[in-house]
């Protein structure tokens, strides 16, 4: 297992073109992680420049309802005093200029791109009632449009703010990556050992790394030999021994000894970059998605001018004066722009994003929630999300009736108690749990590489290897013949094999049933895994897995998931390791487990708080539900203007009805209400 591990640490750090190819393409340099959290505090003031607009428009928009005859003579009562209409034309300027500014420089944006949308829609409607009631002001025949005008810009903001405080951006995956290494290493200089920042560094440069530190970059064993924690950066489940000549890879964290390491990559041909720029590249072409609102909005730009423009130009030549005409067209342009458009994704996001969040979901992209329903494959990674992701003892027995089970388990414990060997750690672990008390050894002694010895409360105890059973010409007990995923070691008791224990990393209960339940919804579930074949095969038989990919690397992950979509799968991936991060930003969504690293979380579209895999069913099913609400709330939103533009462009003026300004805002108010209540029925969905 250690060789095969080896060997594929050592493809991924010495192919240097593949190294170049990948720093090429994406355009990856020193600078981009502090872009990365640029974008992120830029989307974070974003969100307060919208809070804070919001609270000021509102707090001014109450005396211009207050005073605004429309409204007194909506709710009957009047209140006036002189210039009155002055007063609501500068209380509404500054709406209209402070909280309309988004939307206005939107607006200009969207025009300049030949792509209108929703700033289009809200910008032509505001600005259209600001100016035709400007005009009323100073003379013009007509009613004033400001009531509409501000609560319309307060709504739009409101929409906004939920909206983008419900998708903070995915930037922070970078800086997380780049925060796995240490900020300093400890450079070998003749007798002296000095720290240097790490972009100091250089090829062929000797680092000491003592226990318990981090990698500092890429590199091979100069001197000494330890136990390397490389799982988050390759999914290997079991820390692995290095020793001198062997590769190690930047960011892994080392375990008992102390290392001095020749460094062979930095900078941009390091494993760790690689994984950067891949994330890099697979979240630049997602981010491309484009949202049904959207979509709805720029067809009702569209319609709107339109029927505005029509309206007017049927009245003139009607007959009608100029000044009804164009009255006629701002109630139009007024009450196309739908409040409850403005709302309808956003309350919907919120709240399943809330609900979601008590049920140990965490959305971070509400596209790839939304398109979770349509999901045909998963793909698993093995370690901490099918499996518990750490080396623990799965059975132990006795084969000699002298000794109890439990007995085997305690003397051996004796032996484990200073090693730190993931074998022993294990073993200690298990003693831990039933309370067992750890005797002292006497004598201590390393069977080279085959085990351990030592005397025991007067007794010889031996904890060594199959192998060291068969240079015995000692019999394997038949019990103890577990499967590929296992690792057995024996207990021999004076001279006699008395149990064995049996170590892997163990499959989670929850897995079973899960994959039971996927494949019910015709839903095919495969397995990607770092791990060696036989521990892949074993793990697949169990689970009763439709494939699984063995001794992949990260950049392997990505094109499974891309060979999958180009047969025309649906893919989500579910992982939780930094070798994971490339294939969750590729897949169409990205589940991270929660109990991974906080990189694979970060670059996920999705977080299993709780690391159940149950969790994606619900996840899935919540997604539909979702969507569902999301529908049902556009056709109501663009539904409501099917009838309420024709009805204010005055298609029943022959039977006598005309929709007024105020009774298309009555409407608008009640289609937003609808809408609100809708969203609010989704927490009856996830229960």
């Amino acid at each position: 297992m250690e060789h095969n591990h080896n060997n594929r640490s050592h493809t991924t750090l010495v192919d240097k073109d593949q190294a170049k190819h990948q720093h090429n393409t994406s355009g990856h340099s020193k600078d981009n992680p502090s872009h990365g959290h640029m974008g992120h505090d830029h989307h974070r003031m974003m969100i307060e420049d919208f809070r804070k607009r919001f609270w000021i428009s509102t707090i001014i928009s109450i005396p211009v309802l207050i005073i605004s005859p429309m409204v007194q003579e909506f709710l009957g009562f009047t209140f006036t005093f002189p210039g009155i209409v002055i007063v609501l034309f500068l209380l509404s300027s500054i709406v209209y200029f402070y909280g309309g500014w988004p939307f206005l420089k939107g607006l200009k944006d969207e025009v300049k791109k030949g792509a209108p949308g929703m700033m289009t829609l809200i910008g032509v409607a505001i600005t259209v009632a600001y100016a035709y009631s400007a005009a009323v002001v100073f003379g013009l025949k007509g009613k004033m449009f400001f009531w509409e005008l501000v609560t319309l810009i307060d709504i739009m903001l409101l929409g906004h703010w939920i909206e983008m405080k419900s998708v903070l951006g995915a930037s922070k995956a970078l800086e997380l990556l780049v925060s796995m290494m240490p900020s300093i290493a400890h450079k070998v200089h003749g007798e002296h050992i000095i720290d240097v920042k790490l972009e100091v560094l250089q090829k062929g440069d000797i680092t000491l790394i003592k226990p318990g530190e981090k990698v500092p970059a890429d590199g091979v064993i100069a001197e000494g030999e330890s136990y390397l924690n490389e799982s988050m950066l390759t999914g290997e489940s079991k820390p692995v021994k290095k020793s001198v000549g062997q590769q190690v890879i930047g960011g892994a964290i080392n375990g008992n000894g102390s290392l001095k390491v020749k460094v062979q990559n930095t900078g941009k041909d390091s494993y760790l970059n690689k994984v950067i720029n891949l994330v890099q590249e697979a979240q630049k072409a997602k981010s491309k998605t484009q949202h049904l609102a959207d979509r709805a909005a720029k067809w009702l730009t569209y319609i709107a001018l339109i029927v505005g423009i029509s309206t007017l130009i049927v009245w003139i030549a009607l007959g009608f004066e100029f000044v009804y005409a164009l009255e006629r067209m701002v109630t139009v342009m007024v009450i196309s722009c739908p409040h409850a458009l403005g709302l309808a994704i956003p309350l919907v996001v919120a709240i399943s994003t809330a609900i979601s969040a008590q049920n140990g979901l965490l959305i971070r992209n509400r596209t790839a929630f939304e398109n979770s329903r349509k999901i045909t494959t998963l793909l698993f990674d093995k370690t901490g999300t099918l499996t518990k992701g750490d080396f623990g003892v799965t059975r132990y027995a006795s084969v000699n009736e002298k000794f109890e089970k439990h007995e085997v388990l305690r003397l051996a414990s004796a032996l484990e108690q200073s090693s730190e060997h993931p074998i022993a750690l294990g073993i200690i672990k298990k003693v831990k749990e039933l309370n067992i008390a750890i005797p002292k050894t006497e004598n201590f002694n390393a069977i080279t590489g085959k085990g351990v010895e030592a005397m025991v409360e007067g007794i010889n105890v031996k904890v060594v290897s199959p192998g060291y059973l068969k240079d015995k010409n000692l019999s394997i007990p038949k019990n103890a013949e577990g499967n590929e995923a296992e690792t057995i070691v024996f207990v021999i008791i004076d001279e006699q094999v008395a149990g064995f224990i049996s170590l892997a990393d163990e499959i989670r209960p929850e897995s079973f049933e899960a994959i039971k339940i996927f494949k019910k919804n015709k839903i095919k579930v495969m397995m990607a895994t770092g791990d060696n074949e036989k521990v892949a095969k074993a793990v697949s038989n169990s689970l009763g897995l439709d494939g699984y990919f063995a001794e992949v690397l990260p950049h392997q992950k990505v094109e499974i998931v891309k060979d999958l979509q180009a047969k025309g799968e649906y893919v989500a991936m579910t992982g939780d390791g930094v070798n994971d991060a490339p294939a969750l930003a590729q897949a169409n969504v990205g589940i991270a487990v929660g109990s991974g690293t906080d990189v694979a979380a970060e670059t996920a579209d999705i977080i299993l708080v709780n690391s159940n895999p149950q969790d994606i069913l619900n996840l899935i099913l919540f997604g539909k539900a979702t969507y569902q609400k999301m529908i049902q709330n556009l056709i109501w939103a663009t539904g409501y203007n099917v009838i309420a533009i024709p009805l204010a462009a005055g298609v029943l003026y022959n039977v006598g009805f005309v929709m007024g300004p105020a009774i298309g805002a009555a409407f608008m108010s009640l289609s937003t209400v609808i809408v609100a209540i809708n969203a609010q029925l989704l927490k009856t969905k996830l229960k």
